[in-house]
């Protein structure tokens, strides 16, 4: 655990990106096969469930430090971690052990299976023999909130460099449905068996945004236009009689999505396709929230089935006939993808992307004021002659997406950050005008800089009205121009709407109160695009 928490010291401390990589590597030749593993699983992802709640650790910790619990809440207000808080708090270890992470992360994973009167004990003896940011990072594993700030791109590259392994290998071998306790260093990182997972998608390639015009990329015959899909990025795999169907964020999500099964009887096994699952009916897709509410069940009701059908929206071909076909340029893979769909029934739960024909970027540009209308987020642009390549490269495939909707909202309600941003108010509602009342219908926590964060913290201690724990009620004074990329109809809100992914984008110093955006405003969007 020492070595972990070394490495972790040693990322922590850098902003270097090779500096990052070479602690990464430096660590994959030394460390133990068995922590080696287990680093390279919780940098991608698989990390262990939350094996006790976040209230038995804090009462528990206050009781071992002697602090009363309005103390220890006040100190964990300061630190913003709760892992960061007891580590800090906790008495210097009693009994110091020499365990290695493999060891502790077996103890988090048991800890898991027993009942609370046994977990205490336990946890208690774990902080006797741990100490510093060894006690930190095991405080992180209780917690399931473990995070080490590097992205799976860069730990991959280290791999590479320890092992001498091409780095798109390693990344094709870390894909799909495994974990510590059912392979091996040497199974999973060293061999090269292709059979090993017939489930295993590649890497997904993945796109930057374009800023600014996009006259800037070349020639327009060099590129390739499409609709960019608002739905869940997955590859379908079809090998060995069966199929699968890999989201983005390395999820099985095969079962949720039933329909796709039919791919079965009318593709060749050995294909794998690029796509993007929509909910889709009466010949184009469905607005997102129809498809959220098939995303986390484990099982589908007939009557959302029927609801809201999907299709798997297939733009790229990635493996044909058994044989990997990444590094063949777009074009060529496109038109093998447009030939094999072609014969597809018009049933089938497969449509092709269809492309986006322009001959100039003005015209490009007149396309992209309609993706709305054809329920895309805008549009996507790819080299023709590029090759599929792993996580997000620039050059190759840009997304150049609408602009946001927008309305000018109220801040009514603050609330402070976590980590370092824990003595900053970050987290603000917002509310628009409905006659002379102000009614609350978004939050969002991102959007303004540092400094004008500080700004509006400083304001917010000053003109509290009330607060509701870590809320404070704030004089509805400051207005501030609120981004989103989708509305719907909501239940649950007392507006009546939900917005997707809202963000701040400026503060409206220039704009009173009075003038913010009202309800009927948000309705209209509603009654345009929800």
């Amino acid at each position: 655990m020492k070595r972990f928490a070394a490495l972790f010291a040693a990322l922590d401390g850098t902003t270097r990106t090779s500096a990052k990589v070479a602690a990464l590597a430096d660590y994959f030749r030394e460390a133990p096969e068995a922590d080696r593993l287990w680093t390279v699983a919780l940098l991608s992802g698989r990390r262990p469930k939350r094996s006790v709640s976040a209230t038995r650790l804090a009462g528990w910790a206050a009781e071992r430090a002697g602090l009363p619990e309005w103390l220890f809440a006040d100190a964990y207000a300061v630190a913003g971690d709760l892992a960061e808080t007891i580590a800090l708090i906790l008495p210097e270890p009693a009994r110091p052990a020499e365990r290695s992470l493999a060891e502790w992360i077996a103890e988090v994973r048991a800890l898991a299976a027993l009942p609370e009167e046994e977990k205490k004990p336990r946890i208690l003896a774990a902080w006797e023999a741990l100490g510093g940011t060894e006690r930190f990072l095991f405080n992180k594993l209780l917690t399931g909130g473990f995070r080490m700030g590097v992205s799976q791109t860069l730990m991959t590259r280290a791999l590479a460099q320890a092992t001498g392994i091409p780095e798109p290998e390693l990344a094709h071998r870390l894909m799909g449905d495994w974990s510590p306790e059912r392979t091996s260093w040497a199974s999973l990182v060293l061999a090269d068996d292709p059979a090993a997972d017939l489930s295993r998608p590649y890497p997904f390639c993945l796109a930057y945004q374009i800023e600014g015009d996009p006259a800037a990329l070349g020639p327009p015959a060099d590129w390739f236009a499409e609709w960019k899909w608002d739905g869940i990025r997955g590859q379908l795999i079809l090998r060995g009689g069966a199929h699968h169907l890999w989201s983005r964020g390395e999820e099985l999500i095969t079962d949720r999505f039933p329909e796709l099964a039919g791919a079965r009887d009318l593709l060749p096994p050995g294909t794998v396709i690029d796509g993007e699952v929509l909910a889709f009916a009466g010949g184009r897709p469905l607005p997102f929230a129809q498809l959220q509410r098939r995303i986390g069940r484990k099982s589908v009701p007939r009557s959302v089935l029927a609801e809201a059908p999907v299709v798997l929206m297939a733009y790229d071909l990635l493996e044909a006939g058994g044989a990997d076909i990444r590094q063949r340029p777009f074009a060529e893979r496109r038109a093998r993808l447009a030939a094999l769909l072609a014969a597809l029934p018009p049933e089938a739960p497969l449509r092709l992307s269809p492309e986006a024909v322009f001959d100039d970027w003005a015209a490009l540009a007149r396309l992209r004021e309609r993706s709305r209308a054809a329920g895309a987020e805008g549009l996507m642009l790819k080299r023709r002659a590029a090759p599929y390549l792993a996580g997000r490269r620039k050059g190759d495939w840009w997304k150049w997406k609408v602009d946001p909707f927008s309305i000018d909202a109220v801040m009514v309600y603050a609330q402070a950050g976590h980590g370092r941003r824990a003595n900053l108010y970050t987290d603000f509602t917002f509310a628009v005008w409905d006659g002379d009342d102000l009614v609350p219908f978004t939050r969002a926590y991102s959007g303004l800089t540092d400094a004008e964060f500080a700004r509006i913290t400083a304001w917010v201690r000053k003109n509290t009205l009330e607060r509701f724990g870590p809320v404070r009620r704030v004089r509805p004074e400051h207005v501030f121009e609120i981004g989103f990329e989708g509305i719907q109809r909501s239940s649950r809100h007392r507006s009546g709407v939900a917005l997707r992914f809202p963000r701040m984008l400026r503060w409206r110093e220039d704009k009173p109160a009075a003038e913010a955006s009202t309800l009927a405003d948000l309705r209209a969007l509603l009654d345009l695009y929800g």
